[in-house]
């Protein structure tokens, strides 16, 4: 019976994308492992690979399609043997959050997943029968790809004792070709799918009424893109519900600028150049091992306290910004962090990167010093406890500590605090270490 291929969910919030581009037609012969399609979600544009070999019989969603939500049938593949007159046009075009109805398993699997989740082993022989659908010891249906399920045959392998990396928790060929028999089996919790970002309530007056406010003079309707609405929503989400508190330091940057000046001259054979941001990541990082405690996240009703400095940087790109997050920055050489963060802000701005790139971390920096901006205050980016907006560095007069008039440059910081997780003292120690790294940068290399 032909398989339905499944919109896929490509990040844990993602409830809809864009069929950007379809990489097979009609007609086409797919193995487990071959790209069909490309995906545009609200941050990035992904590759969906299939999991079971075939043929697709049917294209049901163009490319160029906007708004389709996860779980739509987007293509029907055909299995040896069938052909476009077996598709049964009269079904729906949707499915269920388990795949399917438990009776029909050909119905109910989604035929790919995303880039990544159908491994790159050869195939089982196409000539052994798939299974009849597995049950676990509680009676209930283990959901597992035809191929999965001819291969897990094949090598005894017992699955309701496998983990399933698919949709929903479906298992597909990577998982049952990485098991190994008496595998311990997976909690329910470890199955159960990620709850979805709420939406932001609507806020202000609606559209209509706007539009009307301005009959009869001229103006461009723009459309909002999926990105443009998601950092709407969680902004409004931001200012609504996170007590945000500000604190500001004026920091001097000309030990740092000479100290950068004198590295720089000794990495330029090895290519590397080090920016002030790199100083500023590396600064965050460190002090947030100094001061564990700010080291925290808001998890709804708990506070979760990070071991690692993982730190994210607001990188903007057209028509919106992505937060790339350097895992484990404290622990990586000035110039790691240099080429890393490169890597990631040039991919951010391709929109090539994964979820698992720009999700996550505890602290942020938000840096329009390079703009000419002075001083701002940040959004705190959630779950985070904190978010550094940084200023340009620019020459003022100070007073030095012998009393006298100098010169200086400058950079103002303001520290954005999530009042749930770091009360003002802490926080207030937090930037004071961030302060003494940078004027101080050679303690950081200690």
């Amino acid at each position: 019976m032909p398989t339905e291929i499944l919109m896929p969910a490509l990040s844990p919030t993602m409830e809809e994308g864009t069929l950007a581009k379809w990489l097979v037609k009609e007609g086409d012969t797919v193995s487990s492992g071959d790209l069909l399609a490309e995906i545009e979600t609200d941050k990035a544009t992904m590759e969906f690979e299939a999991v079971d070999e075939g043929t697709i019989g049917k294209i049901l969603i163009e490319e160029g399609t906007e708004g389709v939500k996860v779980n739509t049938p987007i293509a029907v593949l055909l299995e040896e043997g069938e052909d476009a007159s077996d598709i049964d046009t009269s079904a729906p075009k949707s499915a269920p959050a388990g795949g399917g109805s438990a009776g029909d398993d050909k119905a109910e699997k989604p035929a790919a997943t995303p880039e990544g989740g159908g491994g790159g082993a050869p195939d089982a022989k196409p000539d052994t029968p798939a299974p009849a659908a597995p049950t676990d010891s509680k009676g209930e249906r283990i959901f597992a790809s035809p191929l999965a399920r001819r291969i897990a045959a094949q090598k005894g392998l017992d699955l309701g004792q496998i983990k399933g990396s698919g949709p929903h928790g479906r298992i597909v060929k990577a998982d049952v070709e990485d098991a190994k028999p008496g595998a311990a089996p997976a909690k329910a919790e470890d199955k159960a799918a990620p709850a979805a970002a709420p939406a932001a309530a609507p806020v202000g007056p609606s559209a209509d009424a706007v539009a009307a406010m301005y009959e009869g003079r001229e103006y461009e309707e723009v459309k909002l893109d999926g990105m443009r609405k998601t950092i709407a929503a969680r902004l409004t989400e931001a200012k609504q519900t996170i007590p945000h508190f500000y604190l500001r330091r004026d920091i001097k940057l000309d030990a740092l600028l000479k100290f950068r000046s004198q590295l720089n001259k000794q990495l330029e054979s090895r290519g590397v150049k080090l920016s002030v941001n790199d100083f500023i990541i590396k600064a965050s990082a460190l002090a947030l091992q100094a001061v564990p405690d700010a080291n925290a996240v808001w998890a709804g009703d708990r506070v979760l306290k990070m071991k690692a400095s993982d730190v994210a940087v607001a990188v903007a790109i057209e028509g919106g910004l992505f937060t790339p997050v350097l895992k484990d920055a404290d622990m990586k050489s000035l110039s790691t962090l240099s080429a890393e963060m490169k890597d990631l802000a040039t991919r951010a701005r391709d929109r090539k990167l994964s979820p698992q790139e720009y999700q996550g971390g505890s602290f942020a920096i938000s840096n329009l010093g390079m703009f000419g901006i002075d001083n701002f205050d940040a959004v705190i980016n959630p779950p985070h406890g904190g978010i550094l907006a940084v200023g340009s560095g620019v020459k003022k007069p100070v007073v030095g500590e012998d009393g006298e008039l100098t010169v200086a440059t400058v950079m103002s910081v303001t520290l954005s605090v999530d009042h749930r997780v770091i009360d003002g003292a802490l926080g207030a120690q937090l930037l004071e270490q961030i302060v003494q790294n940078l004027e101080n940068p050679m303690l950081m290399l200690a």
